[in-house]
């Protein structure tokens, strides 16, 4: 029987019906152990993989270190803005300390292996954020997604200690929902699928 038509497919399709994208200020304690953390993360290598590689990685930001996050977007937003007042540094600090469980995802493009092109490299990226954010919904946690104009920021670099071929793509959180979110619309299959 195929995947899809057994039991364990219908379990599937509701998984993926019930995820949704929490802004991160919408993700509160409790979030994920340590154990349920790893079996989120092992998800994600199940990622297609051309070549191999593994090109992206995910780096942990613990609570004992998002004061250091915190500043690093305060500085972002000071070098982007040198007239911001400090009401805005205090609110760029405040949203290191949102979600319980903060992850960056990170692309890999290793000088390497360039026969692979970057954009198969963000496809399996992509791929791995999806079994991620999956296995958290399975294991009952919410997820969020966010990035910004601090990813890129040489204090967000230092940070993550970045390699040159790295670059930070977005945060994960995990954590549980404050509040219930429906569904947004869907199209049609018909919408996005055709044939040749």
């Amino acid at each position: 029987m195929n995947i899809l038509q057994s039991d364990a497919g219908g379990d599937f399709q509701a998984l993926v019906a019930a995820r949704r994208n929490f802004t991160l200020r919408r993700l509160h304690a409790p979030g994920p152990d340590a154990q349920a953390l790893e079996r989120m993360v092992e998800a994600a290598a199940h990622a297609p993989d051309h070549g191999l590689l593994r090109p992206w990685r995910f780096v942990l930001i613990p609570q004992a270190r998002r004061a250091d996050l915190g500043e690093v977007f305060a500085e972002a937003l000071a070098e982007r803005d040198p007239g911001c007042g400090e009401e805005a540094l205090a609110t760029a600090r405040d949203k290191a300390q949102r979600a319980p469980c903060l992850l960056v995802a990170v692309l890999r493009d290793d000088t390497a292996a360039k026969a692979i092109p970057v954009a198969e490299k963000l496809v399996s990226l992509g791929c791995a954020l999806q079994n991620l954010l999956l296995a958290a919904g399975a294991a009952g946690f919410a997820t969020g997604l966010a990035s910004g104009a601090a990813m890129d920021a040489p204090g967000m670099r230092r940070l993550l200690r970045l390699e040159a071929h790295e670059r930070a793509i977005c945060f994960i959180g995990v954590g549980t929902a404050g509040i219930e979110k429906p569904p947004r619309p869907r199209p049609d299959a018909a919408d996005y699928l055709s044939s040749i």
